[in-house]
């Protein structure tokens, strides 16, 4: 058995994201789909003392006609990395495990980015070492597929030998389960929930589907296990 993981890019998101990651054989980055206006692939939220914040990059919109993430540029004429870390450093300094992190998130932020898509993967790909998931990475771009929905999973699938796809369970609303037995494709569907964990701020209560940064800081090494959850 041979499982896809099949994702668009996010900006540094959340547990769950590498959750699936970690079921599956191979990593296919949808990355020339179609860029979802406020949407995590530019943004994810983080905890402060006021509660769930947004970490938000600027984009530049250059038409109303479909804009692809891999084509998606980075308003740079905004200070948006230092913002980022700035705040990052001023609500998570006092966690655990923020000086084991900090200067790798930090060096990567900082960089002079112009792509959104390489932003996302850079810190994905930061993401995946520090918690030990080496997967094969495949862009959509570089295959040559179309189609819609269930028809382009399929078709990516097919694409990269894999026999099964893994799905989060929002597939059951949109999927054709007959067109996948039909293309010999088997589908698996992702159970992950949410697990709890000393956050930063307790006092506010514990604020679940926050972005990796905030299991990473106040979890450290330990976040692995949750990699392992059903």
């Amino acid at each position: 058995m041979k499982i896809a993981v099949i994702h668009q890019p996010q900006y540094l998101p959340y547990l769950g994201f590498f959750h699936k990651l970690q079921k599956g054989d191979i990593f296919v980055v949808m990355d020339s789909v179609q860029f979802q206006r406020r949407g995590v692939q530019h943004r994810n939220q983080i905890k402060t003392s006021q509660g769930a914040q947004w970490l938000t990059v600027p984009v530049l919109h250059r038409s109303r006609d479909e804009e692809r993430i891999n084509e998606m540029l980075i308003n740079s004429e905004f200070p948006w990395s230092h913002k980022h870390w700035h705040t990052l450093m001023t609500n998570y300094s006092r966690t655990p495990y923020f000086d084991k992190y900090s200067s790798g998130l930090e060096e990567i932020l900082t960089r002079e980015w112009n792509n959104l898509c390489q932003l996302d993967m850079a810190l994905i790909e930061w993401v995946m070492e520090n918690l030990g998931i080496k997967k094969s990475i495949i862009y959509m771009s570089a295959l040559e597929v179309e189609g819609n929905k269930s028809e382009l999973l399929i078709d990516i699938c097919k694409a990269v030998g894999a026999d099964t796809y893994l799905s989060g369970s929002g597939g059951k609303n949109y999927m054709d389960m007959a067109a996948f037995e039909a293309a010999g494709i088997n589908v698996l569907w992702q159970e992950f929930n949410y697990p709890s964990y000393v956050q930063a701020f307790p006092e506010l209560g514990f604020i679940p589907n926050l972005s990796i940064v905030d299991t990473l800081f106040c979890c450290g090494p330990e976040t692995r296990k949750f990699l392992e959850l059903n």
